[in-house]
């Protein structure tokens, strides 16, 4: 119950936090330029008598992000974030103990077969939409071909239910790897980008015309690395969920489809 409960809080603080980032992202990538024009233009202090350059204006480190990053970079990752934060709510709801094994088909499962009614427990898994019901409805129908025909179709289904868990995990992870990946492009894009500025300069470059390529190799690599992070650690995590209740599924079906073993 408590992994249970430490799965949830998990993800949902993560999903809380790369919303608030996409906000922000969002935000800045329809008003971020001209809000932090406008802005610089009150904030710039207006020359002296003696003709001294102004101080640079300082800038907002989300405007500073947007502007390393530029408008493929940010589409990039912000695709990866809402598909990540869709994953990651589509997982916790599927991998919830009611939709695996649910204890109501458990004991209504049951009480049926104490009361020989296995019309009824049939009917019962049948429609039951979760893991268990299927393996369950796998096992009754075979039953009539011998106990061990019905293990068999029980083990076939079950693999079958896993094997569609694994998938919709596998996205998770992959997330978690083209991120860094995607931050690795954008490292070699500024990369380029600097080496450039100083190939096409007659004279000495300013540092500043060197920070575009520069920081959009570093923020880059820091945005991949925020996805990749939390992808990689919330799919350890709920694979060993997944591993956890597909076992329990295999003994409370073989615990309940026992008793037709010396019948068969």
């Amino acid at each position: 119950m408590r992994s249970r409960k430490l799965t949830g809080w998990l993800a949902t603080g993560i999903c809380g936090l790369l919303l608030l980032g996409l906000f922000d992202y969002g935000f800045l990538s329809a008003f971020g330029p001209a809000a932090a024009q406008a802005q610089d233009e009150e904030a710039a202090p207006p020359a002296d008598a003696g003709g001294a350059e102004p101080a640079a204006p300082r800038q907002s480190q989300l405007t500073f992000f947007y502007k390393a990053l530029g408008p493929k970079y940010v589409i990039a990752f912000l695709a990866l974030s809402f598909t990540f934060v869709a994953l990651i709510v589509m997982n916790v709801l599927t991998l919830r103990r009611s939709s695996i094994v649910p204890m109501e088909l458990v004991e209504a499962f049951e009480a049926n077969l104490n009361e020989k009614k296995y019309q009824e427990a049939y009917d019962l898994a049948k429609n039951d939409d979760s893991f268990l019901g299927h393996v369950l409805a796998a096992g009754l129908g075979k039953l009539s071909a011998g106990y061990a025909q019905a293990i068999e179709a029980m083990q076939e289904v079950g693999e079958e239910e896993t094997m569609k868990l694994e998938h919709r995990l596998g996205y998770i992870a992959l997330i978690g790897t083209i991120s860094p990946m995607v931050g690795l492009l954008g490292t070699v894009d500024g990369m380029v980008q600097a080496f450039q500025t100083i190939a096409q300069s007659t004279t000495q470059p300013k540092p500043s015309e060197l920070a575009q390529g520069i920081s959009m190799a570093l923020i880059t690599t820091l945005v991949g690395l925020w996805l990749a992070i939390p992808a990689i650690a919330l799919f350890g995590i709920m694979r060993n969920r997944m591993a956890r209740l597909t076992l329990e599924v295999g003994i409370v079906s073989e615990g309940l489809m026992g008793r037709f073993q010396k019948k068969s």
